[in-house]
């Protein structure tokens, strides 16, 4: 019996960060983002005849404290190379990068996949000039013209190289958020996928699963956000294993992801090294990194997402899963440290921040950084609750009018009446009132079904709106009930 041959994937990742610094990394001009077009440009970017670059000493301690945090090795003396092709948006008609003596070669970074940690190697990590932008009227394959913008041109760029060691499309979206979230630690890059200071290309192939060797692979471009990587390379795999099945050949090339048809579309045929025609730069020496300075940057790094994950689990008791989505972005690792320095239980400032604030802003689009609500709002509900001033329900009642009114909760809970029940009699009154009219299920707990207490337990909060303190609920019923 013939079985049917699975397949795997095997994923490599090259992506291409803008980095931090105010000015580019061979002239001076600014690299702010969104200026007017071609704003930002002069002779040395433009590759104008007579001019020379000059190397941008800021860009190069970006990019070792970069392959620091990754494990990766510093070269001791490097070498910029010309990358020579030619495209619009390409001034010089060739790019400074580096080739043959990266800065950096080897590290990794642990991710998670399926719920194994996967260590995924790096293979090299190198400093080079972005390119400029085409603006295209229309869908670029059917454009009636393109606009360049030059403004990019000669923005610092890091290229990190990843081997192939990544499986699942998953696994390759985890990875590039967890080196994201490294990139926003070190201070180094916004990792802003949508405005392009964070770039993704994917080397991808599928073998029958098992097999050593590796299939044909072709490269996936054009991917603007983690949830675009992860769909692009679902379907760039699936489209290579019908392909197999049906006895076809896998051509290397190039491949689109085209986000609204939700598709990948042959670009051109795949370049190699050789179609570049690398040669040295000759008008920049060779970049010399002194052990001294590596070793000074080394000491400057700071606390990195994995460590300060596990310093959540250990420090503060928290969940895995819990220290993962708190340190998934600094800014949101640090706004929970600042509810924590109001509001000790760790816990349940967790379970807010994630349920409750996190909802709201993904809801919106936004990032932690433009919450309207503030570590200390978050504190001072929590003392409410805890307090025994509101309940959690009406809690959420009031977080909901917080983020939309930047409020106190104090202010709030006086202005709407929603300070909880707490009075005895009172609710001894409503309790009596309600037993009164739910005559089944007192007769159901009396039966010994437990259940029924909730019914009545909902039934004295919809008395209330929502106000009455509900362990005094509960132990009234039960006193009343003969169940305490």
């Amino acid at each position: 019996m013939n079985r049917e041959i699975t397949y795997e994937a095997v994923i490599g990742l090259e992506v291409h960060v803008q980095l931090l610094t105010e000015s580019k990394i061979f002239c001076g001009c600014s690299t702010r983002f969104g200026q007017p077009p071609n704003s930002q440009t002069c002779p040395v970017c433009l590759g104008m005849p007579g001019v020379l670059p000059v190397l941008n000493r800021k860009a190069v301690e970006y990019a070792i404290r970069t392959a620091l945090a990754v494990h990766g090795t510093i070269a001791p003396r490097c070498r910029f190379a010309r990358k020579n092709y030619f495209y619009p948006d390409l001034p010089k008609d060739y790019q400074i990068s580096q080739y043959e003596l990266p800065l950096s070669t080897g590290g990794f970074l642990e991710t998670s996949d399926h719920g194994t940690v996967k260590r995924v190697r790096i293979r090299r990590i190198h400093l080079e000039e972005d390119a400029g932008k085409l603006l295209h009227a229309g869908a670029m394959d059917q454009a009636e013209y393109s606009l360049v913008d030059f403004n990019r041109c000669g923005v610092p760029l890091i290229e990190m190289v990843t081997e192939p060691d990544l499986r699942t499309p998953e696994a390759a979206a985890e990875f590039l958020k967890l080196f994201r979230a490294t990139l926003q630690y070190l201070g180094v890059s916004q990792g802003n996928m949508e405005e392009g200071n964070l770039r993704c290309d994917a080397n991808v192939s599928v073998r029958p699963t098992g097999a050593s060797e590796f299939g044909v692979k072709t490269e996936v471009k054009n991917m603007n956000s983690f949830k675009n990587v992860q769909r692009a390379l679902e379907y760039e795999i699936q489209r290579q294993i019908t392909l197999l099945k049906s006895g076809q050949p896998i051509v290397q090339e190039t491949h689109l992801w085209d986000a609204e048809k939700e598709v990948t579309l042959p670009m051109r045929g795949k370049e190699e090294a050789h179609d570049y025609r690398y040669f040295p730069e000759p008008d920049l020496v060779p970049l010399e990194v002194s052990p001294a300075w590596v070793e000074e940057i080394a000491g400057s790094l700071p606390e990195l997402p994995t460590d300060r994950r596990r310093r959540f689990v250990q420090a503060y008791g928290l969940p895995e899963y819990d220290a993962a989505v708190l340190t998934a972005s600094k800014a949101l690792a640090d706004y929970f440290e600042e509810c924590i320095q109001l509001h000790r239980d760790t816990k349940l400032v967790s379970n807010w921040i994630m349920s409750e604030l996190l909802g709201y802003l993904n809801r919106d689009g936004k990032e932690i950084t433009e919450s309207p609500v503030t570590p200390a709002q978050v504190a001072t509900l929590l003392k409410l609750i805890q307090e025994g001033v509101i309940s959690g329900k009406i809690a959420k009642t009031v977080f909901e009018e917080m983020y939309q009114t930047r409020k106190n909760p104090e202010t709030i809970v006086q202005e709407k009446g929603l300070v909880q029940i707490s009075d005895r009699e009172e609710l001894n009154r409503i309790v009596d009132q309600v037993l009164d009219q739910n005559p089944g299920p007192v007769s159901d707990f009396k039966g010994g079904k437990e259940k029924a207490l909730t019914a009545l337990v909902g039934a004295v909060m919809r008395a209330t709106k929502g106000k009455a303190n509900p362990q005094l609920i509960n132990d009234l019923l039960r006193e009343k009930l003969g169940g305490g």
